[in-house]
């Protein structure tokens, strides 16, 4: 029967495929006693024959895809699997106990745990733990014969669907095969859905119950300009859908004939659009797009994406593929910015009640100046290769800023000292995220060479909302006075100490927003790359001139996030060029 969840429209675009859970499976059982125990080893075996072949499945394709650090983790699992010590004790406890192979697996498992896990003056063979606990559930799967979900393994054409995806969940996603996803949890602003617009696929997230209400392998249409996820469509359905499809391509169309083209308002203005990236994978998007710059390269993807701090030489790499890529605009770089909800397997930090003000970023990177500095080195080796400038993420007050700066500067001039050769043009800036550094932006102004204004946790933090809890998202409110004012002194204090301001926040790239940041002056977009073309087609048909009684109308008069929403849209409805 056809039924029609509404989410949060997160990355624009349709799609039509089968669904794809990739949620934990049910793998309860319960303890029996066996009289045929050569017919329950033998099952035991063949569980253990297909964990391995489908460990060197995902391995491969881990290789392929990650590269082969990545996938050691997995050549750790097939090691697991062939160790007589482990198998051999779970055949062992099927014949001594005469209990089905589900049972003595649990038994030897818990053994394994507990003996790792005492091992408190090993770190590394505690770690071994988590290992045992992965391959063990595989062998489960196998033998309950459940699905164990794998993003890596999908190799025919899907929507995934999922209670929330981590951004490691996401970066594994082949958009060859995922050609959209859905999600019960999330908004505009989460990291799945940021996730998506990068990789160019359409996306819902906060649904609340799709994970309940499809079946694997139902067909599911995703409306991601709407917000509308439709399961079991009827053909009436399949065929509004694939014209709305058709519509949306065309518009598409349009705006791919202003890939070269200036960002240029109707009265002749000059503003950058530049692109959000992740990894250099992104890079093909940027230019897809036409982007002219790159205003925010979040290289926390590069402590995610390995098993291990990543090297100063691997880095380097990294981050000078993106600026040979570029050829000669700008790439504005952002320091590590892991806590919150990133986290790396391999960089424990404490528990914390509100780890989104806690112990994250540059707290972190002040705190653990080895991790910083080889990430600073690695910078400025690379701004030889391109026109670099490095920002600090969650930065509160002056004395932090010129902490980071003072180590930036100490690794600048070891580098200088050993005839390493620099780039001569990199400038360095914050993020203003954090509300006291958007109130102290006209001191801060004098310190930096310029700002980038992060919209995501700067309304959560103003607004006491936390962006991911659906009780409290309605707080969640882009266009409130109390933030657009926040915004406009951050902008007027850049100005007035002769420095330029971006935004990289996912409002940079809304189209109600974007007018009223025209009229403040804003001086670069900073998006995902998929929004860029959409955004300029939006620019084109403003003039700055008739913003200002706009930009004025809604930090004055409107007492509410509604009613800037509605003011803008009748502006724009009724003054584009």
């Amino acid at each position: 029967m056809t039924k029609t969840l509404k989410g949060i429209a997160a990355s624009d675009g349709f799609a039509t495929a089968p669904a794809y859970l990739l949620v934990e499976p049910d793998l309860s059982f319960k303890k029996t006693s066996i009289t045929d125990v050569a017919a329950e080893v033998q099952r035991l075996q063949a569980a253990l024959k297909q964990s391995d072949e489908e460990l060197t499945t995902i391995r491969d394709l881990a290789k392929e895809s990650l590269g082969e650090e990545e996938a050691q983790v997995f050549d750790a699992h097939k090691m697991i699997l062939a160790d007589p010590e482990f198998t051999g004790a779970v055949e062992t406890q099927i014949k001594d106990q005469a209990v089905n192979a589900e049972q003595a697996l649990k038994d030897v498992l818990d053994n394994f745990i507990a003996m790792f896990e005492a091992m408190t003056d090993n770190k590394y063979m505690q770690e071994r733990a988590a290992d045992v606990r992965d391959v063990t559930k595989r062998v489960l799967s196998h033998l309950l014969g459940v699905e164990l979900p794998s993003p890596a393994l999908i190799d025919h054409e899907v929507i995934v669907v999922a209670h929330d995806l981590t951004p490691s969940d996401t970066a594994q996603l082949n958009k060859k095969y995922v050609k959209a996803f859905v999600t019960d949890l999330g908004g505009r602003t989460a990291h799945s859905a940021i996730m998506a617009r990068s990789l160019e696929i359409p996306a819902i997230v906060g649904t609340d119950t799709i994970t309940t209400d499809v079946q694997a392998g139902q067909t599911l249409i995703v409306d991601g300009v709407h917000g509308d996820a439709v399961i079991e469509p009827t053909n009436t359905d399949i065929e509004h859908y694939q014209k709305l499809a058709q519509d949306y391509a065309q518009e598409a169309a349009e705006w791919a004939k202003l890939k070269d083209a200036a960002s240029i308002t109707a009265d002749g203005k000059h503003f950058d659009i530049a692109a959000n990236i992740g990894t250099p994978k992104d890079l093909d998007g940027v230019t897809a797009n036409g982007a002219e710059a790159i205003g925010l390269y979040r290289t926390e993807f590069l402590y995610m994406d390995s098993a291990e701090l990543p090297s100063e030489d691997d880095q380097f790499e990294a981050y000078k593929e993106v600026l040979e890529g570029m050829q000669g605009k700008p790439v504005v770089v952002r320091t590590m910015d892991i806590g919150g909800d990133k986290h790396l397997p391999y960089l424990p930090l404490p528990e914390e009640m509100n780890p989104f003000l806690g112990y994250r970023a540059i707290r972190i990177s002040l705190d653990r100046q080895d991790i910083f500095r080889t990430q600073l080195r690695a910078l400025l080796r690379a701004s030889a290769f391109g026109k670099l400038r490095i920002m600090f993420p969650m930065i509160a007050t002056v004395q932090e800023f010129r902490q980071a700066k003072a180590v930036l500067d100490e690794e600048k001039a070891q580098l200088q000292a050993q005839g390493v050769a620099l780039g001569d043009d990199l400038q360095v800036g914050i993020m203003i995220e954090i509300p006291a550094a958007a109130v102290l932006a006209d001191q801060l102004a004098k310190e930096v060479d310029f700002f980038s204004i992060g919209t995501n946790d700067l309304i959560q933090y103003t607004m006491a909302a936390d962006r991911g809890n659906e009780h409290v998202s309605y707080l969640y409110q882009p266009y409130n006075p109390s933030i657009l004012r926040l915004i406009k002194h951050v902008i007027d204090s850049a100005h007035q100490s002769g420095k330029w301001v971006g935004m990289c926040g996912e409002a940079a790239g809304d189209s109600t927003m974007v007018p009223l940041l025209l009229g403040m002056g804003l001086d670069e977009y900073s998006m995902s790359a998929t929004s860029i073309l959409r955004v300029r087609s939006l620019m084109k048909h403003l003039d700055t001139t008739e913003l200002q009684d706009l930009v004025q109308q809604a930090l004055n008069v409107s007492i509410s996030n509604d009613d800037n929403l509605k003011l803008v849209a009748d502006f724009v409805a009724k003054n584009q060029h």
